[in-house]
């Protein structure tokens, strides 16, 4: 099948026969009664295929996970309770048995460096970082700090940057690096990552998969090389989604092809609508032939689909300007997510990257005029009113 087929199809209607859900249940115990103790033996021995307990397999999950593996082309997924869960729980798995060292791409979500450096720096963790669009700089980083993995975005948050990941996983493989790939802002109907080479994907569910903003949670996807430790270190740590969120987010799953084409669309004409704008100074979308990636854009991205976020810049804007902007808005939603339904807008300065260091903001290029937007589905006449009634008002 199909991607479009397959978010509609895979995980669901599973035995117990003749009589099967038209859509998988929600099953909410913790743990399942066996048919004999020899029978449970083996199920936590993982020579048979059954449930004995949530922390390690739920019918409800594990139809996610069966999803979200066909989605991404991969060997094996855990749902996890949030993105930053599936993250950890990532960098854990490719880096057991690896130097505790991490190349961070420079270009990256605020809550990720976090993670990083106050998180797991003071378990020993060590993290450099890097700009993942120079090869030549990802090489030398690779060569001289060694690291256990290369964690970048496929679609960086905020600035929408576009890396190349099969040269990079090219690059990780010859250094005997695991290549992370956050892919929550592509979704699988732009880029699959592990059909480039690289070893895991990760994704904050909570976004455009689910997409109708009620349900947190994150997912991993592996290659058959990490699988096994993903699923034995989920088995003791226990990071993983509940049962009701994984019928929500696997229920959102079923038309993310169809909201992410048409927030693509709505992106693409914002992005067009903006740059025409007086009030606006900069805009960033990756369908800008201009785009800085745009020769690894035209490689990766598939025509006219290029997600459906739109970053940009308010003219002479400070930060009480931006709070004017954002709070004459009508209808897009003024809230700290992307990829619902609704639009949404968003202030990187004070939210997702509230905590990055001032240095670091401007190595990275987010200025205090900057501003985040999630096109939603609505009808796209109705969210330039919306902006340009904002930006006239502040």
């Amino acid at each position: 099948m199909r991607i479009r087929s397959k978010a509609v199809h895979a995980g669901d209607r599973k035995p117990p026969k003749p009589q099967i859900p038209v859509s998988t249940p929600v099953h909410f115990a913790s743990s399942w009664v066996n048919t004999t103790q020899a029978e449970l033996d083996r199920i936590f021995a993982a020579e048979e295929k059954g449930f004995a307990y949530s922390r390690y397999t739920n019918p409800t999950n594990e139809a996610l996970e069966e999803l979200i593996t066909s989605l991404e082309n991969g060997h094996g997924s855990l749902a996890c309770a949030s993105g930053m869960a599936a993250l950890e729980h990532a960098l854990k798995t490719v880096l057991l048995d690896r130097p505790k060292r991490v190349l961070c791409a420079r270009d990256i979500y605020g809550a990720t460096i976090k993670l990083l450096l106050d998180v797991l720096k003071p378990f020993g963790f060590e993290t450099a970082f890097v700009d993942t669009n120079d090869l030549a700089a990802v090489e030398a980083a690779l060569a001289g700090f060694k690291p256990g993995c290369l964690i970048m975005e496929t679609i960086s948050n905020p600035l929408l940057r576009v890396g190349d990941i099969a040269a990079l996983a090219a690059l990780c493989k010859r250094a005997d690096s695991a290549l992370i790939v956050d892919n929550t802002f592509a979704t699988p109907l732009l880029v699959r990552p592990l059909e480039l080479g690289a070893d895991l994907v990760v994704h904050s569910s909570t976004k455009y998969l689910a997409g109708h903003g009620d349900t947190l949670g994150g997912l991993i996807t592996a290659t058959e090389q990490y699988f096994e430790t993903m699923r034995r270190l989920s088995r003791i740590n226990g990071p993983v989604m509940g049962p009701m969120e994984s019928y929500l987010t696997m229920r959102g799953v079923k038309t993310f092809a169809l909201r992410v084409e048409r927030q693509c669309q709505n992106a693409a004409k914002l992005a067009a609508w903006l740059r025409s704008h007086p009030a606006v100074e900069r805009v960033y979308y990756p369908d800008d032939p201009a785009h800085p990636d745009a020769a690894v854009i035209a490689r990766t991205l598939p025509e006219g689909l290029y997600g459906g976020m739109v970053s940009f810049e308010v003219c002479g804007a400070g930060r009480a300007r931006i709070f004017e902007f954002l709070d004459s808005l009508k209808m897009i939603v003024r809230a700290t997510s992307l990829g619902d339904v609704h639009s949404m807008a968003l202030y990187p300065w004070i939210s997702s990257h509230r905590d990055v260091p001032l240095d670091k903001k401007a190595e990275m290029g987010i200025r205090e005029n900057l501003v985040r937007l999630s096109a939603g589905i609505e009808d796209i006449e109705d969210i330039k009113e919306d902006l340009d009634g904002a930006l006239r008002a502040a």
